[in-house]
C-alpha cells in the first residue's frame, strides 16, 4: 500500500511539473493572432522557467537559441503586439518586454543590445499590492524604432516564493518591423546581466508587510 501511495504521489508531482506553469505560445500582429508558436521561437524545457541569472536561456528560453523552424512577421513601427500564454500567469511578478535589433531574425542568437519597450509592475491600493496576472499582454514598438529584424521578448518574472530562485518565464517572438525612424533606443543592455541577484525587485519579498513599493528589475524603459 505505501509503494502504491509513493507511486501515486510521484506521478502526481510529474503531472504538476509537465502541466503548472505557463509558457507564451502565441503572437498577436496586425490585428491577427497566429497559431501555437507561429512567430514564437518554441521552447524545448516544456513549462519550466529558467532560474539562473548567468544562463544564456534567459535571452529566449532554452532551445530558443535559433529560430529556423520559426516565422518572421511583418509589424509596422507604432502598431501594438502581444503575447498569449497557455493559461494565466498565476505566480505574482512583473512583466517586462524587450526587443533586440539583428541581421537575421531566424539565426540571431539573443547576444547582441537588447532594450525595453514596457514593464508592468504591481498596482498597491490600501497598502496591497495587485499584480497584472492576466493571459494575454500587450505592448506597443516604439514609433522611432529603426525598419530591421528583430528578436521581440517577454518576461514574467515569478518572485512568489521568498527564499528560492525566482522564476523567469520567457518566450522571444520574431518580428520585422516597417517603417520607424533612425534613432537607437537606449538604454541598452546585454542578456544575460541585465538583473543582479541584489536588485530590489529580484529580491523582494511580497508577503512582507513593509512591501508598499516596487522597482521592475532590468533597465528602464527606452522611449523616442
Amino acid at each position: 500500500m505505501k509503494t502504491i501511495t509513493a507511486a501515486a504521489l510521484l506521478l502526481a508531482t510529474l503531472a504538476e511539473v509537465a502541466q503548472g506553469h505557463y509558457i507564451f505560445q502565441y503572437l498577436t500582429t496586425n490585428g491577427q493572432k497566429g497559431a501555437q508558436y507561429q512567430n514564437i521561437r518554441k521552447n524545448t524545457n516544456n513549462n519550466s522557467p529558467v532560474t539562473v541569472l548567468s544562463d544564456p536561456n534567459l535571452r529566449c528560453n532554452v532551445g530558443g537559441a535559433s529560430g529556423s523552424s520559426t516565422t518572421t512577421v511583418s509589424v509596422a513601427a507604432g502598431s501594438s503586439i502581444s503575447f498569449t500564454a497557455d493559461q494565466a500567469v498565476y505566480h505574482q511578478g512583473p512583466i517586462s518586454f524587450y526587443m533586440t535589433k539583428v541581421s537575421d531574425a531566424l539565426s540571431a542568437d539573443g547576444s547582441s543590445d537588447w532594450f525595453k519597450i514596457k514593464e508592468i509592475g504591481p498596482s498597491f491600493t490600501g497598502g496591497q499590492a495587485k499584480w497584472d496576472m492576466s493571459t494575454t499582454y500587450t505592448a506597443t514598438i516604439p514609433s522611432c524604432t529603426p525598419a530591421g529584424d528583430y528578436l521581440l521578448r517577454i518576461e514574467q518574472l515569478g518572485i512568489h516564493n521568498p527564499g528560492s530562485p525566482p522564476q523567469f518565464y520567457i518566450s522571444c517572438a520574431q518580428v520585422k518591423v516597417n517603417g520607424g525612424g533612425a534613432k537607437a533606443l537606449e538604454p541598452t543592455v546585454k542578456i544575460p546581466g541585465y538583473v543582479k541577484a541584489s536588485d530590489s525587485g529580484y529580491t523582494a519579498n511580497i508577503y512582507d508587510p513593509g512591501f508598499k513599493s516596487y522597482v521592475v528589475p532590468g533597465p528602464r524603459v527606452a522611449t523616442c
